[in-house]
């Protein structure tokens, strides 16, 4: 079979914004405690902070990671992560039945998010809070001196200010499992108030609007346009949620799950469109897909965790290679949509359901998801070209015409690199054209693939089995680049131009 890439730098989606490659640390599970967070670790700093965890997180290159949720959030008390730790509670969280001992808060975090070279987007709880713990929470964060809460920043050791830019206003708030569930019309309210009140404290910070939970949600659409209505002029983004998983072990239906995703950005765009014409305004509303990921591997497990435990192990999905073959589909999708989708999350970072995994008190390693976000992380940076594509088809249960090749190109002008990124959803080998109408080729510095694995084959500790490797099954002349693409493959081309 044969499909083709037609691009042209005439023809552009749009600049990437670095943070659509960003993540999330949620307090839940092993994420924070025996994930980042393990003093007498043998990797662990003076700060209990694993050393080993901190270079893998470097290595997938994250600008920004959401914090401290999450359903988490609808139940938090920022304040009890601050101050000396001596003197920190031990609270319920109701939201994972556990035991949170608050030993890491706002000022630990900020330290781990220095050390792996990232930012904060924080969220402010409007599930069991409200208007008055959100400004205050900015005041503390961002203010430079002089009032409570700033100065409360200092005594608990933090001179400068935060700086945090961007901020979540609530978690999931349509969905009846939150803490403080709200109606369209509560939480859009809540939502205009507590936004125009830190905006006050702080009018350089971005907020990101609740939408619904996932795109199958019965308020869905209803949804988006209430709280948009109300909270419209205060907000910058509006956040999206979704998971995939292939329970039925079906993977041709499993790996055009991306076409969902790709459904579901168009539809959120049209709505946050038609509130801009209704209310004449010339703001536009970007999109913070600030929870995606694969998600079903530990659902059985799940239930069967005692609760009242203190890092209980919750969510952690042990990934295998077709997981990473659409995870590299939802990536490109990501990209598609660069021209409105700002800020993405892969959800999570560390053990819960996430890229990387740790022993307690062995190593940390890299699950088979990690590589294309890696990847795409590191080198999907640039402006995106819009994909003239040609692709033989397939339909399966849920989708028609789903293309055998997803791919997607980004021109970094900077390092004189195109960059395409493709996934082959066949079981078949396809020959690959990229056709430059406007530029020319010169070399193909590095050409890497996942291919050849078992579909349900995972990496475990010291066994990184599942991992990409470099191929030299290309052509290149003055028209065009030609690649095989290896049957169910994840492949990267970087090209100097």
């Amino acid at each position: 079979m044969e499909s083709m890439l037609t691009i042209s730098k005439e023809f552009q989606i749009s600049e990437v914004d670095p943070r659509i490659y960003g993540s999330f640390i949620e307090h839940m599970g092993r994420a924070v405690y025996e994930g980042i967070y393990q003093p007498g670790h043998p990797s662990a700093n003076k700060d209990g902070f694993r050393q080993d965890v901190i270079e893998l997180v470097k290595e997938l290159n994250i600008p920004l990671i959401r914090y401290p949720g999450g359903n988490f959030l609808s139940g938090y008390n920022w304040e009890d992560g601050v101050g000396p730790k001596e003197k920190r509670p031990k609270r319920l969280d109701l939201a994972w039945r556990s035991i949170e001992t608050n030993e890491v808060g706002l000022h630990e975090f900020s330290k781990w998010i220095n050390l792996v070279g990232s930012e904060i987007n924080m969220a402010v709880n409007l599930g069991t809070r409200g208007i008055d713990e959100a400004r205050n929470l900015v005041e503390y964060c961002n203010f430079e001196g002089g009032t409570y809460w700033s100065e409360q920043r200092k005594q608990n050791g933090h001179e400068q200010p935060f700086g945090i830019k961007t901020w979540c206003l609530g978690n999931e708030m349509d969905g009846p499992w939150q803490i403080g569930h709200k109606t369209a019309e509560e939480y859009g309210r809540l939502a205009e108030e507590a936004g125009k009140v830190m905006k006050l404290v702080d009018d350089s910070i971005e907020l990101v609007l609740c939408g619904s939970s996932h795109s199958h949600m019965p308020t869905f659409g209803d949804w988006e346009l209430t709280v948009l209505e109300q909270a419209y002029e205060q907000i910058d983004y509006l956040s999206l949620h979704q998971y995939y998983g292939n329970p039925e072990d079906d993977l041709e239906n499993y790996l055009a799950r991306s076409l969902d995703m790709d459904e579901f950005i168009n539809g959120v765009v049209a709505i946050c469109d038609s509130v801009k014409a209704k209310k004449h305004s010339k703001k536009q509303i970007n999109l913070s897909f600030d929870e995606w990921n694969i998600w079903y591997h530990s659902n059985e497990h799940d239930e069967q965790v005692e609760p009242w435990q203190v890092a209980p192990p919750l969510l952690e999905d042990h990934y295998n290679f077709e997981d990473a073959l659409l995870l590299g589909c939802l990536l490109i999708t990501l990209l598609k949509h660069s021209d409105r989708v700002k800020i993405a999350c892969l959800a999570q970072l560390v053990n819960v359901i996430a890229p990387i995994m740790t022993e307690k008190d062995g190593p940390a390693w890299r699950q088979t998801i990690f590589y294309p976000f890696m990847q795409v992380s590191n080198f999907g940076r640039g402006v995106v070209l819009t994909p003239i594509t040609h692709s033989p088809t397939y339909e399966t249960k849920d989708f028609e015409a789903v293309p055998y090749v997803e791919t997607i190109a980004v021109l970094n002008e900077e390092q004189n690199e195109l960059v395409i990124f493709a996934v082959n959803r066949s079981k078949d080998a396809m020959d690959f054209s990229v056709n430059t109408t406007d530029f020319k080729i010169k070399r193909v510095i590095e050409y890497s693939e996942m291919t050849g694995f078992d579909k349900k084959a995972t990496n475990l500790a010291n066994q990184e089995q599942v991992k990409p490797k470099f191929s030299d099954h290309y052509s290149l002349n003055e028209k065009n680049l030609v690649v095989q693409l290896e049957p169910l493959s994840w492949n990267m081309i970087r090209c100097e131009l």
